[in-house]
């Protein structure tokens, strides 16, 4: 177990994969194993992906949820998001209370893959709950200047994660030590904090040390 605190306090960490799902080495499969209260959402069509689906299957994990959620997307899964919020149009009051979206993919002029093109165009409003993107300088699927604009358009805090591809199962991240604390401050954010319990060590040595995070660069914008 990650973290220790109270259940009545706890949110449901909800997993949002993207494109053909997150396999057994990706960071989500691995967190959601040892999350003490998460799930993965179950998009369906994983490799034929269609936006009105995924986000009808996304609103029903969230209202079916019953607590308060914070939602964990990477690639394709950080559009769903985005969608979510632009038809659903949630009340701040409501169950969603953050999102931590990691690695967004181009889907206006998507070149490696023509099916991140369903997801376009971009939203163009702002998330209406706390929202950290996560991007990487070398992402195949998306410019990280790009990257940069879809934080300022969702008014989102933006993470500069270095150099680690798609940050995805090749990115060799395990359970992603400094993904983990992002979604720690993310929770601290929205809710009474927590006290860690992570094996190892702890989430200040890791950033002075930055092991097992695979970036090179943690700057903050």
């Amino acid at each position: 177990m990650l973290w220790n605190y109270p259940e009545a306090e706890e949110p449901l960490f909800l997993i949002v994969p993207g494109l053909f799902n997150s396999g057994p080495d990706h960071w989500q499969t691995q967190w959601e194993s040892q999350l003490p209260h998460s799930a993965r959402v179950e998009l369906g069509l994983w490799d034929d992906p269609q936006r009105n689906a995924w986000v009808n299957q996304l609103n029903l994990a969230i209202h079916s949820a019953g607590r308060p959620v914070i939602l964990v997307a990477h690639s394709l899964g950080c559009h769903a998001v985005s969608w979510w919020a632009e038809y659903e149009r949630p009340d701040p009051s409501g169950p969603v209370k953050g999102a931590l979206l990691v690695a967004p993919p181009e889907v206006e002029n998507p070149g490696l893959d023509e099916r991140l093109a369903r997801f376009s165009p971009v939203v163009k409003q702002s998330l209406p709950f706390p929202s950290i993107v996560v991007a990487s300088r070398d992402d195949p699927y998306i410019a990280f200047g790009r990257a940069r604009r879809l934080a300022r358009i969702w008014k989102s805090r933006f993470v500069d994660a270095g150099w680690l591809g798609h940050i995805n199962s090749e990115s060799n991240l395990r359970e992603w030590p400094f993904g983990l604390f992002l979604l720690r401050q993310l929770r601290d954010s929205v809710a009474p904090a927590l006290q860690p319990l992570v094996a190892g060590g702890n989430y200040e040595a890791l950033l002075r040390s930055r092991n097992g995070t695979g970036a090179r660069s943690l700057a903050f914008r």
